[in-house]
């Protein structure tokens, strides 16, 4: 699959809140990636992504079976193999490499570094696939959940935090962000794609995201 959509366009679509008020259905024509319960947009995508990417172990844990049954082209860290069958449609992303250094990979097939944020793994899968531009959606950088970065938490009530009230229901687990890493991260996509003559935008409406170029979500259309 490497280099497979060179020289086109993505749409990294984040889970927050900002994606409530948007008309998604312009991206039914477009290839686009949905990360971890993501695949509720497909209603409003029109069907389902192109591709789906899951890099937590809590999400591969409660949800394993919704993930399978997607018609989406799945990507999964290789280290949550356990959680899915062995016939499972899905392809494993990162080998065996146990390295936690920070790092932008351009083999996915071979490492990858989850930077705190599965939108950081989709965009470097979507580096390996050969896309000349990304764009993000929905990548909101903001919660409001008290306590430790990568704290496991239960969901206590309706999630205000992601596009919808049942994304991380009541009585799911979940990991608390790690913004502080996910901007580092963020840092080390850009300059690989500009380094390699790409480019990522972000288009999220009013998010806290400074590291990428914005650019008006309904302008990519024009």
């Amino acid at each position: 699959m490497q280099g497979r959509h060179a020289g086109e366009r993505c749409f990294i679509i984040g889970n927050g809140p900002s994606l409530r008020g948007m008309d998604l259905r312009p991206l039914a024509q477009e290839r686009t990636f949905t990360l971890n319960r993501g695949y509720l947009l497909d209603d409003r995508l029109g069907g389902p992504a192109t591709y789906h990417v899951v890099v937590n172990p809590l999400v591969a844990e409660q949800w394993a079976g919704e993930i399978q049954a997607l018609r989406a082209t799945k990507f999964v860290a290789w280290v949550l193999r356990h959680s899915f069958g062995r016939q499972a449609e899905i392809i494993y992303v990162g080998g065996p490499s146990r390295s936690k250094t920070p790092r932008f990979s351009q083999d996915v097939s071979r490492d990858l570094w989850s930077g705190a944020t599965v939108t950081y793994a989709a965009l470097q899968i979507a580096y390996y696939l050969g896309f000349q531009l990304a764009i993000l959606i929905g990548v909101d950088h903001r919660f409001s959940a008290p306590g430790r970065p990568h704290q496991e938490v239960v969901q206590a009530g309706d999630d205000n935090n992601h596009f919808a009230p049942d994304y991380f229901g009541k009585g799911t687990r979940w990991n608390l962000p790690d913004l502080a890493t996910s901007e580092m991260a963020y840092r080390l996509a850009l300059e690989a794609y500009e380094r390699a003559g790409r480019e990522i935008l972000d288009a999220t409406a009013d998010g806290a995201l400074t590291v990428f170029p914005k650019v008006d979500y309904r302008s990519v259309f024009a």
